[in-house]
């Protein structure tokens, strides 16, 4: 059996490269945000609609998903911090059963409402493509920041586009 010798200086570059944390990768979008009911965790349902005048952070996640976990406290750090000023989370789980996700829960627990779209009803209607996905919506209801992904440190992004849309 033949074996291409390793190349050193690809593999050291490739492992550099590997080391550098992504960009977050973040748009800015608009348009009416849908308006969807889902029940929460708590038992009662909670429509999109009746959070109208308040800063909305959509983010949807699973828990089999490294990233959304380590997110999880730095969005519960942000509702916390923020919720006086007329901003909430919504942590929207797109799992079929909802087991994993309350277990989860257990282990990493957060005090934003947690919402179950067992049927991916609502991440089809906001074409969610990869976990987690965040949507920033304003007062309004008007959608206007669109993030991908996450590693630590994306959350002062989320920080400064919070802030921003609070004190509009």
């Amino acid at each position: 059996m033949y074996h291409k010798p390793l190349n050193i200086v690809a593999l050291i570059f490739f492992l550099a490269a590997s080391l550098v944390t992504a960009p977050l990768s973040a748009s800015e979008i608009s348009g009416v945000a849908p308006d969807f009911t889902l029940k929460s965790k708590g038992g009662s349902n909670i429509r999109l609609a009746d959070l109208k005048g308040k800063v909305v952070l959509i983010n949807f996640w699973a828990s089999w998903c490294g990233p959304c976990r380590q997110e999880m406290p730095a969005l519960d750090q942000l509702y916390t911090r923020y919720q006086r000023g007329g901003f909430t989370v919504l942590g929207v789980n797109v799992e079929t059963d909802s087991r994993a996700a309350d277990n989860l829960l257990k282990k990493i627990p957060v005090s934003f409402p947690i919402l179950y779209d067992s049927t991916s009803s609502v991440s089809e209607l906001y074409q969610v493509q990869a976990m987690p996905t965040s949507l920033l919506i304003d007062r309004d209801g008007k959608l206007r920041h669109l993030y991908h992904g996450y590693k630590p440190g994306y959350e002062e992004k989320y920080r400064t586009d919070i802030k921003a849309l609070i004190r509009e």
